[in-house]
């Protein structure tokens, strides 16, 4: 048997590139494994790769993880793996923090514009063959307030900044001269009455499970747009479709959903202010590559004693920063 620890990668259809994990390969022993054969891969594995980062496996495969060290996880969001028994565990856990942060930012503003140009519905009359003049709106000097501001959130503003919009942040704790949001308040039911625009990017935890309401939304202006690119647990989704039927609120972009995928005959799906997209606000071309290229060099961290990147606070959830 080959000397050095025993990696497991965690997969579904799609399996890291080859050529990507040559260096994983070379100093460990590799088991690839999909969901149904988690728990016997992990006999013995001292690290594991979590690439389908949208696996509900671990809990059910948990009981075999006897000699796991360190569990990586190809995603920011680690809410899959943040189960009573992993956050209580020795067990180290990182991310993929970094990868996504542009991408997803350039959707943010790509759903902004699509708003304010009402491309939509551009599109539908272009279908009907359908000259109309419209006027449409400007981006800057709107105000935009993120919820959620971590690595992704910080990025989201400075990009919605360049613009000319105005941004503040929804955090844990409360600033007043933030380089990036210029103030970051603690209080979402006050902030959300000042936005046209709210950008949900918070990490999933038990604080911010289902922080959007009915109430949260009534607070919001008539003409406010929400846009979800964090987790659709965020979000009371029977209570969105309510807010977006009856006019509290005006639009809604949805990269992510609950549940999730969204069922063929759900509302939201033919709702004319709604503009859907299955979770992948952040993967670009070359997406893969770098999230395995971040394991690769954390593996490596890890192999030579030095201190791993992004390692997740486990009782906050996410990283901080």
């Amino acid at each position: 048997m080959k000397e050095g620890p025993i990696v497991a990668v965690l997969h579904s259809d799609s399996v890291p590139d080859s050529e990507l994990m040559a260096g994983v390969s070379a100093r460990a022993t590799v088991r690839y494994t999909e969901a149904s054969g988690l728990a016997e891969a992990l006999r013995g594995a001292e690290a594991l790769f979590v690439y389908d980062f949208l696996t509900r496996a671990m809990p059910g495969a948990w009981h075999a993880a006897d000699r796991l060290r360190w569990l990586h996880m190809g995603a920011t969001g680690v809410d899959p793996v943040m189960f009573p028994e992993l956050r209580a565990s020795e067990v180290v856990v990182t991310n993929t923090r970094g990868v996504f942060d542009a991408a997803i930012a350039e959707y943010v503003l790509g759903q902004i514009l699509a708003f304010a140009k009402d491309l939509p519905e551009s599109v539908r009359l272009q279908q009907r063959h359908d000259w109309r003049h419209r006027e449409s709106e400007r981006v800057a000097g709107a105000t935009v307030l993120i919820v959620g501001t971590g690595a992704i959130g910080r990025t989201i503003a400075r990009m919605l900044r360049a613009v000319g919009m105005r941004v503040r942040g929804i955090g844990r704790r409360a600033r007043g001269d933030d380089p990036d949001f210029g103030s970051v308040g603690v209080d979402l039911h006050a902030e959300l009455p000042w936005a046209d625009y709210v950008v949900a990017i918070a990490p999933l935890t038990e604080q911010t499970r289902k922080m959007f309401d009915a109430r949260a939304f009534a607070a919001m202006k008539p003409h406010a747009r929400f846009v979800n690119v964090g987790r659709g647990e965020l979000v009371v989704t029977d209570d969105l479709v309510a807010a977006l039927g009856d006019g509290t609120i005006a639009g809604a972009a949805l990269d992510v959903v609950d549940p999730e995928p969204l069922p063929p005959g759900h509302p939201l799906w033919d709702m004319p202010n709604v503009q859907i997209t299955p979770h992948n606000s952040g993967d670009v071309i070359g997406w893969r590559t770098e999230v395995v290229r971040a394991f690769t060099a954390n593996f490596d961290r890890w192999m030579d004693g030095r201190p791993l990147h992004n390692v997740v606070d486990k009782t906050l959830g996410y990283v901080p920063g």
